[in-house]
């Protein structure tokens, strides 16, 4: 059975040249330089997927931590966090080696030695706090850098693409969702208040009398552009919102609001349960309810809530109908 259980969402890594790989979570890829395992060491097939990880993390600042004094030459030296704000884009700090590093090249400095001064900046960390100004400028400026730099721009600008377009689409098809079934309701009040059917005997295409509930939409369509744009030829075949079933939902939540707000409307006032039985065309037997009651002004209020079917007319029988219509506990 475990196969067909849903796991973790995990990644691969390991060493790329034997071929090893471990199961990682992304949210538990460390967050100091110092900790983190060369870009390099990951297994290809995940390794796009660390370094959107960690760009979107952005670099490791710590802004508020007490920075060690190192000896350098006669003097003790410490970093200035104030070079987090002049390279707040790459700049990075490191507690457990008490060292920078630069989140760009880590992410995306090839594997090729010294250029744009070696692994300083990557495995080992920079420390040189005294000539600190100049290296971090030269760094800044190096060719390897700046590379590395344009490739996680691109990386960062690729993400926000991806997620503005597909925020894009879901707001859109949100919006037009809601206009759709926002006419569908629409054209649902006019029928129910007239006590009228919805249904027609010829709803395709090629009708000329489609049923009382698709002419208001077409007319609705006509008469509002917003509508006609997202409704009916306008919308997906899976989401026209105007098939029977969806149309006896539409009614069936209309009457739970009604039943709700007359319920709203008695509070806790007394109120009586009128009762009237017929046959229908069928033959079957069937039970008109009605709630009598006097409202807040002093008038008296009659308020029909609904048709039930009946086995019989007899009182036990129509008491268990008023009692599952009003779905009240018959133990």
């Amino acid at each position: 059975m475990e196969k067909y259980l849903k796991r973790p969402s995990t990644l691969e890594m390991g060493s790329y040249s034997k071929k090893h790989c471990v199961e990682i979570n992304l949210g538990d890829l460390p967050a100091d330089p110092g900790l983190r395992t060369r870009i390099w060491d990951y297994h290809p097939n995940v390794r796009e997927q660390i370094r959107r990880e960690y760009a979107l993390k952005g670099p490791c600042q710590p802004r508020e931590h007490n920075f060690r004094l190192l000896p350098c030459g006669d003097k003790l030296r410490q970093f200035n966090r104030a070079w987090f704000d002049r390279y707040s884009t790459w700049l990075e700090y490191s507690i457990k080696k008490e060292a920078v590093y630069c989140l760009c090249c880590y992410l995306f400095k090839p594997d090729n030695g010294k250029q744009g001064g070696g692994d300083s900046f990557v495995g080992e960390g920079f420390t040189n706090w005294k000539n600190q100004a100049s290296l971090l400028e030269k760094h800044d400026n190096s060719t390897a850098h700046q590379q590395a730099s344009r490739k996680c721009l691109d990386l960062m600008n690729q993400n926000q693409h991806i997620e503005t377009t597909i925020n894009k689409q879901t707001d859109k098809a949100r919006i037009e969702y809601r206009t759709r079934l926002g006419a569908s309701i629409d054209c649902s009040w006019f029928p129910l208040r007239q006590g009228l059917p919805f249904r027609g005997h010829d709803e395709s295409e090629k009708s000329s009398n489609k049923g009382n509930f698709l002419e208001l939409l077409h007319w609705l369509c006509g008469h509002n552009e917003n509508v006609e744009a997202v409704t009916l030829k306008s919308a997906p075949e899976n989401l026209k919102m105007i098939a029977p079933k969806i149309q006896r939902d539409i009614v069936s939540a209309i009457s739970i609001e009604i039943i709700n707000t007359i319920i709203r409307d008695i509070d806790d006032s007394l109120f009586s349960i009128l009762v009237d039985e017929s046959r229908d065309i069928s033959s079957k037997e069937q039970m008109a309810i009605v709630l009598r009651y006097v409202d807040k002004n002093g008038s008296v209020i009659e308020r029909f809530v609904g048709i039930e079917h009946v086995t019989d007319t007899f009182a036990l029988s129509l008491k268990a109908a008023i009692d599952g219509f009003f779905f009240l506990d018959m133990d």
